[in-house]
């Protein structure tokens, strides 16, 4: 006689149960590859597909006709061989389309989840997370704090024609604003200096602008990229689990790189560095002043080193922040996925399913 559920062993009836159990899932998106619910396991050896259509036992030995009659009127067989069909056979037929059609209804949903340009959405968030970490650096070292501690740090050079750390702190916060704010070149070309006359020469005056255009744009272009990655993570976050932490994930490691190839670069040669950073941004001659000059007085190279430095560092730690919080592991996968599955049925919900 056919063996009952509890005669398994009990790794066949985990296996069982398993079975059932991955039959009911639905499928996700899981990163950028939607999930399809596997296909039903073969039948186990001594189950009901083995033993006949009709759940009956399987004899070893032939049986006499007698039998052989009465197993296939038992059985809905015509004589000769051939299958008699009813209801109940037309019934089992539509069952497995039932459950066929239902599965495809499931892999569609699936699909209309799948995220319009997932990998390009990907790749800019890669490349825009260097961009951004630097851009917030570099406005963080822009303020009058990071000022008064360059002028106030010990070991930061004096100036040798006669600036006082008050004086510098003063006309250095001028500077500062000016690269920041939309004033027009007299708020820097008008100041007076100690002596009576006018502290910025028209050069100086014409750098700082040019300074003032390119930092500004760049902030602003980057303030734009943001916000379009912003609504990017979101949609993939929304539409692909793992999509946009993988990315993040993989944009803070690219920060780190690119930081750790500018360190060596800034090492092995700071004027040389200095001067190739400068060329890209500013025509020839006009970024190259006396030391007598009011912007290299407030503005050293030894301001630079350490503007670079607090740059680097703050670069590094926003991409160690973001590695982090972005860090791959099973809780967060689970999550996502979680998300998705009551997103789904809640879909299903609504469509009446």
């Amino acid at each position: 006689m056919p063996s009952s559920s509890n005669d398994k062993a009990p790794w066949q009836q985990a296996g069982s149960a398993a079975a059932d159990a991955r039959r009911g899932e639905d499928p996700v998106w899981t990163g950028l590859l939607p999930a399809v619910p596997p296909a039903d396991p073969a039948p186990e050896p001594g189950t009901a597909a083995e033993s006949g259509r009709d759940g009956a036992p399987a004899r070893e030995g032939g049986s006499g006709p007698a039998e052989g009659t009465a197993g296939a009127a038992g059985s809905g067989r015509a004589p000769g061989g051939s299958r008699a069909v009813d209801a109940a056979d037309v019934g089992e037929d539509e069952e497995p389309d039932a459950e066929a059609r239902r599965r495809a209804a499931l892999r569609r949903d699936a699909l209309a989840d799948e995220p319009r340009f997932p990998r390009l959405q990907q790749v800019f968030l890669v490349l825009l997370l260097p961009l951004a970490l630097l851009a917030a650096a570099v406005r963080t070292v822009a303020t009058p704090l990071f000022l008064w501690a360059e002028y106030h740090r010990p070991g930061f050079p004096a100036d040798r024609y006669g600036f006082s750390t008050d004086e510098r702190m003063v006309y250095g916060s001028y500077g500062l604003d000016y690269v920041l704010n939309w004033a027009p070149p007299e708020f820097l070309g008008g100041l007076v200096g100690p002596g009576g006359g006018r502290l910025f020469l028209g050069s100086e005056v014409a750098h700082m602008t040019d300074v003032k255009i390119v930092l500004q744009s760049a902030l602003a272009a980057v303030a734009v990229l943001a916000v379009l990655g912003l609504v990017s993570s979101l949609y993939l976050r929304a539409k692909a689990p793992g999509a946009a932490s993988g990315a993040l994930f993989f944009g803070s490691w690219l920060t780190v790189v690119l930081l750790v190839l500018l360190a060596v670069a800034a090492v092995l040669g700071w004027e040389q560095f200095f001067a190739l950073f400068h060329s890209l941004f500013f025509a020839e001659g006009s970024w190259t002043f006396r030391v007598s000059d009011t912007l290299i007085r407030l503005y050293p190279t030894q301001f630079w080193v350490d503007a670079a430095i607090t740059v680097g560092a703050l670069t590094l730690l926003g991409a160690l922040a973001v590695m982090a919080a972005t860090w791959p592991t099973a809780f967060r996968r689970h999550r996502a996925l979680d998300r998705v599955r009551r997103r789904q049925e809640l879909k299903r919900r609504l469509a009446g399913r």
